[in-house]
């Protein structure tokens, strides 16, 4: 079973896929109905996450709006399966949930997921997520943005990590906070700061977010690659 795509707005060929992976008929069409004004968009609306994961995974979208509550599968397990795959590793994911636990939205971003909105929302809110993360995907990159040190190698274009001559696979935010703390020249970077520029949404996202980000880096990257400014925040180490 396949989504269903809208066709109004600009020329198909102009327009970013979303993906609306959402089982809430009137919230999922309410948010469908919304997307769809905006005119900039193609959606895929799927009600069940499975049948999401096969199709996402053929045809990758450029967003995925992701609902946790699924009735077939945890979206969580769905976001896992997503960022495992090369084809998808890259793509932003909004996930939507009426959990309030803290400990979810750590795990939810352990797994990848770009940013994390709870239940109940307004649609103006959302709207503006996803139109800071599609702002964000599609910034220019240069080709001359490349870090080497001999024994880490990161190419922005390519969105590629090297780790000792070994591939290193990062998450889209992984990436983006590794990169900002390498540009940042060794000046330590405050967690503020990092949510400010990686999530827009400083205010309701708990900093503890960036320490979740910052450990699965370490893993990935080295221990020695990030420093710990008690305090402060961290700075790139080399």
């Amino acid at each position: 079973m396949r989504g269903e795509a809208t066709s109004a707005g600009a020329p198909l060929s102009a327009r970013l896929r979303i993906a609306v992976v959402e089982d809430d008929e009137d919230l999922a069409f309410t948010l469908v109905y919304n997307l769809k004004k905006d005119g900039r968009y193609e959606i895929e609306r799927f009600a069940g996450g499975l049948v999401a994961l096969d199709e996402l995974l053929v045809r990758p979208p450029d967003l995925i709006v992701l609902d946790l509550n699924l009735p077939d599968v945890d979206g969580l397990t769905i976001c896992r399966e997503l960022k495992k795959h090369e084809e998808t590793r890259r793509v932003p994911i909004i996930m939507l949930t009426a959990r309030v636990e803290e400990r979810d939205k750590l795990l939810g971003f352990e797994l990848g997921a770009d940013d994390y909105v709870t239940k109940p929302f307004s649609m103006k809110e959302l709207l503006a997520r996803i139109t800071a993360q599609v702002r964000r995907t599609a910034l220019p990159q240069s080709p001359d943005d490349v870090y080497d040190d001999g024994h880490l190698r990161i190419d922005r274009a390519r969105h590629t990590v090297e780790r000792e001559g070994s591939a290193v696979h990062l998450t889209k935010k992984e990436f983006d906070l590794l990169w900002l703390l390498i540009r940042s020249g060794g000046r330590v970077v405050s967690r503020e700061t990092i949510l400010s520029r990686l999530w827009d949404y400083a205010a309701d996202i708990e900093t503890r977010t960036v320490d979740v980000h910052i450990r699965s880096l370490r893993k990935k990257v080295g221990e020695d690659v990030i420093e710990t400014v008690v305090g402060v925040g961290y700075k790139f180490a080399r």
